[in-house]
Formats: structure tokens, sequence, C-alpha cells
């Protein structure tokens, strides 16, 4: 018998983007807003309205909210969120808040005695109960791209940020990255013990980042060259792609981009697009942002102008929603 949880059920839309800005400046804290820090106004979210966009991942970071672990949130930057996800709300779209914090507070992995456990429990147990109840708010991603020294533990830390976001809210998605920056392509091979996490709600998302340069770290230091094999993306999203189907879980891409400027780039993504879409995995471009500059890989229009990238995501987005599969 194929039984659909209430994630696999929900509508998501095939294309989704990062909204990023709150979270820059990490090496500024707290930071000044409008300078190290930005976030959207009304009129940023009204240019992804038009463009039909519903969902957006906003990354934030977790030293501007909680100064102290354990501590009450800075009052001004969750007064920022609150904003935020009103006018999401307003604008009939959803948001998924990311702690962008590669597994670590203040440079010191969770898990370890200078951040316990029970800290990064405290902070999403906090981030549920302010947040949960607006209906600008679509779920959680517990932690942007844990690597390194974080990784030995990731784990046992997700489990306590489920149980933190489940101590409050027991109806939203838990977004879940992997080990080694949230690899696709490596996935099966350093995720397997994440199948192992309890969500009572049953409603866990597992969430892998993918790009298409030559390292698959997402700087594009240099061109697809001669040899370049437009199905790369396919080809890294598909160990992170079979894992999900021999378990039976729900799956999410949070983040993938490309330069606009190789006919190539393009080519590569269309085919990844077009492989996600058959599989319904939702894909979560990045990124959009008003302080992006010249930043290759921006979708933000320039005075109103689209970026080259949006001719090959425009397509996808109005091209079905995900209902589930398993």
């Amino acid at each position: 018998m194929m039984v659909i949880n209430a994630v696999q059920s929900a509508n998501l839309p095939l294309v989704q983007i990062n909204l990023a800005g709150a979270a820059f400046g990490e090496q500024k804290l707290p930071g000044t807003l409008g300078y190290n820090y930005f976030f959207p106004t009304f009129n940023d979210l009204e240019q992804w309205r038009v463009r039909h966009l519903k969902v957006i991942r906003f990354p934030i970071l977790w030293e501007r909210l909680q100064p102290r672990l354990n501590g009450d949130f800075d009052p001004a930057y969750a007064a920022l969120i609150d904003t935020f996800l009103t006018q999401v709300s307003q604008k009939g779209m959803t948001a998924i808040l990311d702690v962008h914090n590669y597994g670590a507070y203040r440079g010191k992995a969770i898990g370890s005695r200078e951040v316990p456990l029970a800290a990064y429990r405290d902070l999403w147990s906090r981030i549920a109960g302010r947040w949960h109840s607006r209906t600008g708010l679509h779920g959680y991603d517990l932690m942007n791209e844990p690597h390194d020294e974080a990784d030995a533990g990731w784990p046992a830390a997700a489990q306590a940020g489920i149980d933190g976001v489940r101590s409050v809210d027991t109806t939203r998605p838990i977004y879940v990255e992997g080990r080694a920056w949230s690899s696709a392509a490596l996935w099966p091979a350093l995720n397997d013990d994440l199948l192992d996490l309890k969500d009572p709600s049953d409603q866990l998302i597992f969430s892998a980042h993918l790009y298409l340069d030559s390292n698959g770290s997402g700087t594009y230091q240099s061109g697809p060259g001669l040899l370049f094999d437009p199905m790369v993306g396919v080809n890294r999203a598909k160990p992170f792609v079979e894992w999900l189907e021999r378990n039976g879980k729900q799956g999410h891409i949070g983040e993938f981009g490309f330069p606009g400027d190789d006919a190539r780039w393009h080519e590569a993504g269309k085919l990844l697009l077009q492989y996600l879409k058959a599989h319904c995995i939702p894909v979560a471009y990045w990124a959009a942002g008003s302080m992006w500059g010249s930043y290759p890989l921006s979708i933000e229009p320039a005075n109103g102008v689209d970026r080259p990238q949006w001719k090959t995501l425009a397509p996808f987005v109005n091209s079905g929603e995900c209902k589930g599969r398993f």
C-alpha cells in the first residue's frame, strides 16, 4: 500500500529562490543594517511575485539572531524577520528560514564543548516558538552546508534541531542538509545515518546542494572547458535522487546556480531542471538579492531587466507542482 505523508502530499513548486542578504557580513558582528547585511524590501518581493515565485529560502545568521547561546533573540534582527514574514505573506508567498552557519556558532562546531547540542535545540525551539504561527512561514532549514569539524556530530546536531522545532511546531516541514557542504553527488556515501533521524510528525525533507563547475563548489573560477559534459548537473543529482527513491524519502535541492555568460551552463541547467521535474524534486536557485552587484550567479534583475539565467529557469516556474511520489 502506498502511503503519502503530509510533506509528500504538499504542493511544492518546482522552482524556488534563495533571497540572500540577511546573513551577509558574518565577519562583522553584530554588523550594520544596510551596510554589512540587508533585508529585502516590499518591492524586492514584488518583483518575484510577478514572476510567479512562491517559495523563498531565506538565509539568516545565528550569531546575529541570538548573540549569546541560550539567550534572548536580538530584538532588532528578530523584528526584521517578523517584518519579512509579514510581507512574504502579503505577497501570497512563503519562506523557509535557513540558519546559514555551516554547522558552527562563532567558529565552533555544534556538539563541541563550546556549542553544546542543548544550545542548538534551544535555538530551534525559540525560532519555532516565535514564528510557527506565521502564515508566511513554510518550514525550517536546520543548517546550511555543515562541513569539516561539524560533519562528525551532524546527525546528533540535526536531531537536536528537530527536537527543538517539534517542541513547538508539529505541522511544518523540516529541511535537513547533509555533510560535506550538503553535496548531492556525495550524499549516499556520507549520509546514510541521517535515515535514523526521528521526527514524530514524519515531515523531514532532505536538502542537497549542487553546482555545475569543475569542483562543484559554486565558485565558477573558470568556464566550462572544451570537454564540458552538459549532463554534469544530472550526473551529480542522480546519487541523491536515487538515494531518496531507495529509502522512500522526500528531497529538495536547496542551492543550485550558474553564471549566465556561456550557453553551455544554460544547457546543463536546463537538463538538470528537466531531470528534477521528472523526479519531482523542487530546487531553489542561488541566488537573488539586491546587493549581489556583479556576482556571476545572481538572478536579481538589473534595472528591471532579467538576468540571462532567468530564460532558463522561467519555463519551469509554472510547470507544475510536486505532490509526492512515495
